[in-house]
């Protein structure tokens, strides 16, 4: 029997709803929750990824801001840009989308983004903050699997999870995730001897290693959760993720599809990020006037 698809498009639309309920309520607040997002370069798949952002922020009555740099911009006109962001009291949330040209410092860049308004989850007081388990933003992807995991009913308590790969975006948060979860928790990467030997008693697995279907049907625990995070684009123009789909749905018990799991989920969660910014800065205006 084929596995179940856990369909993450269909999750994301269901949550729309919500979000209009929780954006109308604030923006009576006078805090309509806004989101900024910082773009350089002509990355084609960037583009599309800004453009559905921006089209689910104002699906869901969001205010949202496009701020795009040629790929040859002077670093420092982009912090200055974000600094600026930082201070507008319109924004709640910015968004510097990745990956940045080659000149840039990565992470200096990430570092500008104000604590408070780094829907992300990568600010190093963010990680830091999800790694003691009192996370103020929880890194979108990882938030979108654990709220899949949640709606479909699978409770990774006692369960065996492994994760392919150790970036700072998914693997090491999805780690932290699952392990608050209670779940046994294994994270693989390039140095990994034999990570078949892994996969294969996992009753969870996170594919998030950018190598297009390397997960086989033979790696696969039967009946297993499979969540393939990556997206890769074949020379016909298709797109793949980490995971050989059609053989594996014939041994898993779940799985998600590329497109339509994992992708529209990460969306969805950089709204619920914003939303939750704004909430923030509501409430510590609410302080403000009542000290």
């Amino acid at each position: 029997m084929s596995a179940v698809i856990l369909d993450g498009k269909a999750v994301a639309l269901g949550l729309r709803a919500q979000f209009r309920v929780q954006t109308t309520a604030l923006a009576a607040r006078g805090h309509r929750p806004g989101l900024a997002v910082v773009l350089v370069g002509e990355n084609p798949a960037s583009q599309v990824y800004v453009r559905n952002k921006v089209a689910a922020c104002e699906a869901a009555g969001m205010f949202s801001e496009n701020i795009t740099f040629a790929a040859d911009v002077d670093p420092a006109r982009v912090v200055e840009r974000i600094q600026s962001l930082n201070r507008d009291p319109r924004i709640h949330g910015i968004l510097v989308q990745l990956p940045l040209p080659s000149h840039f410092n990565e992470a200096a860049v990430l570092a500008a983004v104000a604590a408070e308004k780094d829907v992300d989850g990568f600010h190093t007081e963010n990680v830091g903050a999800l790694a003691l388990g009192n996370p103020r933003f929880v890194p979108c992807t990882p938030k979108g699997v654990m709220v899949l995991l949640q709606t479909a009913g699978i409770d990774p308590r006692g369960r065996e999870a492994v994760i392919l790969g150790r970036s700072n975006i998914v693997g090491r948060p999805m780690a932290r995730l699952l392990l608050a979860a209670d779940a046994t928790v294994t994270v693989c990467h390039s140095r990994t001897r034999d990570p078949a030997l892994h996969t294969r008693r996992a009753d969870i697995l996170v594919a998030a290693i950018g190598r297009p279907k390397m997960v086989t049907a033979d790696m696969v625990k039967p009946g297993a959760v499979v969540i393939d995070v990556g997206i890769n684009r074949l020379p016909d123009g298709s797109l793949c993720g980490d995971v050989d789909f059609a053989g594996v749905r014939e041994v898993a018990g779940w799985i998600t599809p590329v497109p339509g799991g994992v992708g529209p989920m990460t969306i969805a969660m950089l709204l619920a990020n914003t939303i939750e910014a704004a909430q923030q800065a509501a409430d510590r205006a609410a302080g403000a006037i009542a000290a």
